[in-house]
């Protein structure tokens, strides 16, 4: 197996069948799709019925009990078989080539993790008409300054060489605390400088969306998941503030 995706789920029935499309259209066909449904309460079981017993590479799992989105990675990780993994939450989408020429890319430049540009769109589907760009390299350090760079949709990393990963269970910026464990293993998640997927914003709901509460999940991240100092904290915490209010992050680019 090439590539396991890790789809974690919750509520997205109004979505995800447009999300596994995008998977079933890659131009590469050696995947495995692994859904892991944090106990949605809508439809989302229903309505993958007829795509699971038409593709018996989509392999659906639903928790015993809600355990959150970081939960719901975890999972997915554990039951990943390729030896890539890649990560699209079900209510994003990729491009056609995004695994071939991202993995491609990988192979070419002997990287183990890296991630790529993203188009955003909004809760409808329509298109905003701008992309984000990530550095053309992001260590460990650069991650935390710039408030993670790396876009969830967008990454992907060689299980081969980096092994298996544990989310850390928080319920927001988990996906940036993973990237930091993955840093950690290797030097940096490399850029691609290219369009791969599109990203849904402002979904009603969705963890992503309710901001107000952020600031506490940063402060989790930084003190209790990554054992940082209290000084060091706080200066990460600025970081995030600043980064939030300019979007120095990612480089912002009109896109179709």
């Amino acid at each position: 197996m090439l590539v396991s995706v890790v789809m974690p789920t919750y509520n997205c029935g109004k979505y995800i069948l447009e999300s596994i499309d995008s998977v079933l259209a890659q131009t590469i066909t050696d995947w495995e799709l692994q859904i892991v449904d944090d106990c949605s309460t809508d439809d989302t079981q229903e309505i993958l019925k007829p795509y699971l017993e038409k593709y018996p590479q989509i392999h659906y799992y639903r928790l015993s009990q809600n355990g959150g989105p970081a939960v719901a990675r975890t999972v997915a990780i554990e039951r990943a078989e390729g030896k890539y993994v890649a990560f699209l939450d079900s209510d994003d989408l990729w491009l056609p080539e995004k695994l071939e020429k991202q993995i491609s890319f990988m192979k070419n430049t002997k990287s183990a993790f890296s991630c790529s540009a993203y188009a955003c769109m909004d809760d409808e589907g329509n298109s905003l008409h701008y992309a984000l760009f990530p550095p053309e390299k992001t260590d460990y350090a650069k991650c935390i300054r710039l408030s993670n760079p790396i876009g969830n949709l967008t990454a992907i990393y060689d299980q081969e060489i980096l092994g298996k990963f544990q989310v850390p269970p928080i319920k927001k910026r988990n996906d940036f605390a993973l990237w930091l464990q993955i840093l950690k293993k290797t030097t940096f998640c490399a850029g691609i400088q290219e369009v791969l997927g599109v990203y849904r914003t402002g979904r009603k709901g969705s963890v992503s969306s309710n901001k107000l509460k952020q600031a506490k999940y940063h402060w989790q991240l930084y003190h209790d998941i990554e054992h940082h100092g209290v000084l060091r904290s706080f200066f990460e915490l600025g970081c995030w503030a600043f980064v939030k209010g300019t979007h120095i992050g990612l480089v912002k680019k009109a896109y179709r």
